[in-house]
């Protein structure tokens, strides 16, 4: 068995060298590939190029770049060379990249462009303040020597010179990699076995919404025990087809890619752009798609959008449809025994009782099928097997919607912590509601706020042990110890409960818990997610922490607003100035009393008293994380003057 991630990929290769692992656009958008063969052969290049340069085991390899081919075959190599990268996206601030790669004390760093560059040179140069008052030394006190992926301009290359920089193009670096790699073809190889399954494989800071970023450390190990079991818990097989349009920095599509790898699969690199993403859906044919919440609800958001535009008559096929198809999903989970059970049920009467509902929907939801449904799954492929959803909490709606429709979403669970996967939905028996069971070798407890474990079906604090769990924080021993007991048991922050099968559901986290002044304790992600039901609401923030009531910040869906806005005839200038109108905050008002309501099993405590309406929708690296999650420090800080008239009194 493998013991680090290049050790693996050795492997597969050796059984299956002609199968394409990369599927990347060529300067005309076309997809060309890439075979394992070849791969390998490129990563042992890149090896032997940065060992030129002097990169030896143990060091620390900066590493910002968004998503392309050249990521994996670097990252491969650092990891043969027993070296440990520290990834970010392009999309981090100057101040986000100096402290990560001075923190990490980066002797080197692999950049995409001449613009991270001139991230540095900022700070370097004090044109842009630090702010961190964490480094005892001045930031980027360790790096020497810069290496690029496209090429910089002379001016910027000057100016690194003048810093101290030494800049260097990727392609050069590959170029003596070649010219070694014809005396020494083993070389990769030989390097590669010298790896131990604890060795340190990467660095992921967090994002750092409360201070300054946290540094993951986490080994091949943490990484090799997701890829030795999910290929066979999702269904993978070799020669499969991923759409890939997460950040390659972060754990998630990180862990996807190493599982691609595992499994003798194939990526193919995308983009988060709606119109990118469905015309590369149709090029490739992917079998899988591994997305975030926020996408999948992007996509369900355009399926409405489009019925919106079409007429009375479809618009009124299409609710009578999903609507069909919500409840013989609900009953067909219920017949497989496929709906969480948090106390003993006999599926005797369940059987009983959906048994017929099932039957006589089946033939309508089979209509639906050929009338609507059909032409919604066409967009994801004809070979669509499956998407698996995670970085956060698949909505409830978006969850049920893609259900209704026939489309298999394995809702999955974990943190960067735990690099990063936890539970993910079985495939062949997915139970809703749910984000599966735990795994293999790893151990799961709820417990309460004293720390004693509870039974299925009582909420408490996810506690987790298994081989995934991280070394640690980087040079944080006392943030490593708040979080990571003695004995291994790692407290998640998030809430939740167990099913008598075992399975997890997600109900919010312990931090983002509000606490009125009467000691109601509220978690706000359920009332957010039902709010973004609402036609008219695309993102909300419940607020309320040490106050008498709940209030939120709610951006409204701005072309639905409109929409409505000239179908009742209300006059406005802008769109700004629409958000002012009595009307609207009636109408937003309405929708809010409607979502959040005692019918919908929410409790008097957790209305929403009062709102807020923001123009622009939140967005990631200002109100939203990477993984598309509420940055709700940032959010305060922000909006802190809505806030502020929320709350007077």
């Amino acid at each position: 068995m493998a013991d680090t991630i290049p050790q693996m990929f050795i492997e597969v290769t050796s059984k299956q060298p002609n199968v394409h692992v990369q599927l990347s656009k060529d300067s005309q958008g076309k997809f060309q590939p890439t075979t394992y063969q070849a791969l390998l052969r490129e990563a042992s290049i890149c090896a032997l190029g940065l060992r030129n340069l002097g990169i030896q085991r143990g060091d620390r390899i900066g590493f910002i770049s968004d998503n392309r081919k050249e990521w994996l075959i670097a990252d491969l190599a650092i990891l043969g060379l027993g070296a440990a990268d520290v990834p970010r996206g392009c999309d981090a601030t100057a101040q986000e990249i100096a402290y990560i790669l001075s923190w990490s004390e980066c002797e080197f760093a692999i950049l995409e462009n001449d613009r991270q560059l001139q991230k540095i040179l900022d700070i370097k140069a004090g044109r842009l303040p630090f702010g961190s008052q964490s480094l005892t030394e001045a930031p980027y006190a360790h790096l020497k020597t810069i290496i690029l992926f496209d090429p910089p301009s002379s001016a910027i290359s000057e100016e690194a010179a003048h810093n101290g920089l030494q800049v260097l193009l990727f392609s050069d670096i590959m170029d003596t990699g070649r010219s070694l790699y014809a005396t020494d073809p083993d070389f990769y190889t030989k390097e590669a076995k010298a790896g131990a399954r604890g060795d340190l494989a990467t660095i992921i800071y967090t994002s750092g919404t409360t201070g300054d970023p946290k540094g993951v450390m986490l080994s091949h190990g943490n990484f090799l025990h997701q890829t030795e079991y999910l290929p066979s818990i999702i269904g993978v097989k070799s020669g499969e087809i991923f759409l890939s349009v997460l950040p390659v920095w972060h754990s998630f599509e990180r862990v996807v890619q190493y599982i691609i790898l595992q499994a003798g699969a194939t990526i193919a690199y995308s983009k988060p752009v709606g119109s990118i993403l469905l015309a590369d859906m149709q090029a490739v044919q992917p079998h899988w798609f591994t997305s975030v919440p926020r996408i999948w609800e992007s996509i369900k958001d355009s399926v409405y959008k489009s019925v919106r535009q079409s007429s009375a008559v479809k618009r009124a096929m299409f609710s009578v449809f999903i609507a069909i198809g919500e409840a013989h999903a609900y009953f067909r989970n219920m017949l497989l025994d496929r709906l969480p059970k948090f106390s003993p049920r006999s599926r005797a009467v369940d059987i009983g009782v959906a048994v017929i509902p099932f039957v006589l929907l089946s033939p309508l939801r089979a209509l639906g099928d050929v009338l609507v449904f059909k032409k919604i799954k066409e967009k994801l492929g004809k070979r669509f097997i499956a998407g698996v959803s995670g970085g956060g909490a698949l909505p409830p709606s978006v969850d049920k919607f893609f259900d209704a429709l026939g489309i298999l979403i394995l809702e999955g669970y974990g943190l960067t912590e735990t690099a990063p996967v936890l539970g993910v939905r079985l495939k062949n028996h997915p139970v809703s509601g749910t984000v599966g069971p735990i795994h293999r070798g790893t151990e799961i407890r709820i417990v309460d706020e004293h720390g004693n474990a509870l039974p299925p079906g009582h909420k408490g604090v996810i506690q987790v042990r298994g081989p995934q769990v991280m070394l640690g924080y980087y040079k944080r021993p006392d943030l490593t110890a708040k979080i990571l007991s003695q004995d291994g048991w790692l407290d998640t922050g998030d809430l939740g409960m167990l099913t008598v099968h075992g399975e997890i559901k997600i109900v919010g986290r312990a931090k983002d818990t509000i606490v009125l002044r009467g000691g109601e304790n509220i978690e706000p992600v359920p009332i957010e997610q039902r709010l973004g039901e609402s036609a008219f609401i695309q993102q909300a923030v419940v607020l309320g922490q040490d106050q008498k009531y709940l209030a939120a910040l709610i951006v409204p869906r701005q072309e639905a607003l409109i929409a409505w806005a000239e179908e009742n005839e209300i006059p406005f200038n802008d769109y700004p100035s629409l958000l002012d109108q009595p009307e609207v905050k009636e109408l937003i008002d309405s929708e809010i009393n409607s979502f959040v309501s005692m019918k919908n099993g929410f409790k008097p405590f957790e209305r929403i008293f009062r709102f807020a309406l923001l123009p622009d929708p939140f967005e990631p690296g200002r109100e939203l994380s990477a993984k598309q999650e509420m940055k709700r420090f940032t959010i305060n800080e922000l909006y802190k003057k809505q806030i502020r008239e929320l709350f007077a009194e």
